[in-house]
């Protein structure tokens, strides 16, 4: 089996990130969604950012956000990747200069592999749970058994992992990357340290 690599988002502090990075994360992600309790200004994503040791990536999160609102913080913030979790359609994501990937809600009877075939230029597709007015974070948990076994992109999989149950979603997903927030907090937007070690070993040692 491949490496499964790990996200630790909703990243708020700078401490936060270094315990992500010290455990062993490979990447954080930064949250520019104001009606997020995980959200995060440019001031604080640069302090984020700064701090951070070489080889983690930084993943900056957009929900619906103009062109020229995600520009703006790209001149601001040094990240990596983006990552769109709202209505964008394949245009909006595109055109940024930065690998970029969608997150797609899972609520039952969606056509999943026809969903990711739209978003053709994407570098990978996170799955997500779907739940009416919230674009995610919801720490809820969907029916792994409808992802497709074959998928065209890398595989982000998200909604409700806790180090309880990451080991058993990546020996059934076997996705490219794992992604958590709420599972691994204090309080909204407070990471736990010794949760977010747990959860990066529990990721490690699953492989």
């Amino acid at each position: 089996m491949s490496v499964v690599r790990s996200k630790i988002c909703g990243i708020t502090r700078v401490e936060d990130a270094l315990v992500a990075a010290h455990a062993g994360a490979d990447a954080i992600g930064l949250v520019f969604y104001p009606k997020s309790p995980r959200a995060v200004t440019v001031q604080q994503a640069r302090e984020i950012v700064a701090a951070l040791p070489p080889f983690v990536t930084t993943v900056g999160l957009f929900v619906n956000a103009s062109r020229g609102e995600v520009n703006e913080i790209l001149d601001a913030v040094p990240l990596d990747v983006l990552q769109f979790h709202g209505d964008e359609t394949p245009v909006d994501c595109e055109g940024f200069r930065r690998p970029w990937f969608k997150a797609l809600r899972v609520g039952g009877d969606e056509d999943i592999a026809a969903q990711i075939a739209r978003y053709a230029n994407a570098s990978g597709i996170l799955l997500d749970t779907f739940v009416a007015g919230v674009p995610g974070g919801t720490g809820e948990r969907f029916d792994w058994s409808l992802i497709p076994p074959t998928l065209a992109k890398p595989l982000i999989l998200a909604g409700g992992l806790t180090i309880d149950n990451v080991q058993q979603a990546i020996a059934q997903v076997r996705p490219y990357a794992v992604d958590v927030s709420g599972g691994v907090e204090a309080s909204k937007g407070i990471k736990d340290a010794s949760k977010v070690q747990a959860f990066v070993r529990s990721v490690r040692s699953a492989m």
